[in-house]
């Protein structure tokens, strides 16, 4: 233990396990650049390892700078933060109890600006192959100001109004509602106003190096765990209990989305075996603190089958061109994780918390409702606002590159010209 100038204790131990956990997330954006790099064409994989990149730069110094202050800071009418920690201004080592009593309010903000990195990168996975730099940087920034900012405050700041801290009592351990749910609709949102790619369906071509993103969806799940086992803010029982059930949530996906496959297409796939994983990662996101082991694997099985519906058949059905699927799995893997987490809560899993689903007791059937409800309203929020600021982007800068541009590729036109030798 170590004392804090206030006389608070830090607890090296906690500290040490949310700054590892930061690190994983952090790790989590080159790897969703590996997985959606392996998935586009040959032509495209470098703008997409540009794209996540720059996401990474562009919202760690949005962070700082004020929007962390936005999403966390004094509460001002439970819709969204103040701006008294602009530039971080009081946010150093002694810690905030009102989000961690045991680590330096710094090793909080750093842990979820992690969060707040990966985001926006996973809607990069809709709009792949065909939006501009330029447009993306834009965007990126006014999304995370006005969109991500605010929902992280309505759920996880001090007095938003849907969260357990003074709220509606949303249950979201680690990003359900505020990164998938958030991100899945702003990118259907994205491959509604943008359009199809130049001859969609019919000349797409197939993935052109699965390994890469078999790399990317491996080091998705090693991240997940500082994701999820992070969120307990602490190295102890919640923390060891996330762990477990992120883990067996996962597995179960994977292998459940193999099946699938394996049932109606008469074989498994790798590509479908590794979209399950990150399904599975996807939908125990908001339930890992709350749930036992057995109520991860029935969340598993639902984060393959109806994200596998979307992919297979309502993309098709509907005709939009969600590139690499990210409504599909992280839209509605995020619902589906938000609207089981009040199925399958369990109060003896996180007794601070103390909260039952549906299957488990007194209260379950209002907790199912407030998240219902939750769902709702960051599926409404999310979609108009994503909506917005597309079209705002396209009037002032225009969002989509040339005809040419996409039949060369994005690669050349983004590296070349700039100077750049790109392999072909």
């Amino acid at each position: 233990m170590l004392l804090a100038e206030t006389g608070d204790l830090v607890n090296s131990g906690d500290t040490a396990w949310v700054l590892v956990s930061a690190a994983l997330v952090m790790l989590m954006t080159p790897g969703l650049a590996f997985f959606y790099g392996g998935l586009v064409r040959r032509k495209n994989v470098l703008s997409v390892l540009m794209q996540c990149f720059m996401v990474l730069c562009l919202i760690s110094v949005q962070w700082v700078l004020f929007g962390y202050s936005l999403a966390f800071g004094p509460d001002h009418g439970g819709l969204i933060g103040n701006l008294a920690w602009l530039g971080l201004k009081g946010v150093g080592g002694a810690p905030n109890p009102d989000y961690a009593a045991t680590i330096p309010h710094s090793t909080f903000m750093i842990f979820q600006m992690m969060f707040a990195v990966i985001t926006p990168a996973l809607i990069v996975g809709a709009f792949a192959e065909r939006m501009k730099f330029s447009a993306f940087c834009v965007f990126t920034l006014l999304w995370a100001t006005l969109v991500y900012d605010p929902l992280a405050h309505w759920v996880w700041g001090k007095g938003g109004f849907l969260g357990l801290a003074g709220g509606w009592g949303a249950l979201d351990f680690a990003g359900g509602t505020v990164v998938h749910i958030n991100a899945g609709v702003s990118a259907l949102a994205a491959a509604l106003l943008l359009g199809r790619r130049q001859g969609y369906p019919q000349t797409i071509g197939p993935p052109h190096n699965l390994p890469f993103a078999v790399l990317g969806a491996a080091l998705l799940w090693f991240g997940w765990f500082g994701f999820n086992a992070g969120s307990a803010l602490g190295a102890g029982a919640l923390a060891s209990g996330a762990f477990v059930a992120t883990h067996t949530a996962t597995a179960v996906a994977g292998g459940t989305w193999a099946v699938l496959d394996w049932l109606v297409h008469k074989r498994p796939t790798t590509l479908g075996m590794i979209t399950g994983a990150v399904a599975g990662l996807v939908a125990i996101t908001p339930a890992a603190g709350f749930v036992t082991p057995f109520g991860a694997i029935c969340i598993g099985v639902g984060a393959a089958a109806l994200p596998w519906l979307a992919v297979t058949f309502l993309k098709n059905k509907c005709g939009y061109d969600d590139s690499l699927d990210a409504f599909g799995v992280h839209g509605i893997g995020g619902i589906w994780g938000a609207v089981a987490t009040g199925l399958f809560a369990c109060a003896e899993v996180n007794p601070a918390v103390g909260r039952n689903g549906l299957f488990y007791g007194a209260g379950g059937a209002a907790q199912l409702v407030t998240q219902l409800k939750a769902a709702g309203i960051t599926v409404a929020f999310s979609f108009v606002m994503a909506l917005i600021l597309f079209k705002v982007v396209d009037l002032a800068i225009g969002l989509r590159v040339t005809d040419h541009e996409e039949r060369v590729g994005l690669d050349l036109t983004q590296h070349k010209e700039a100077g750049y030798t790109v392999l072909s």
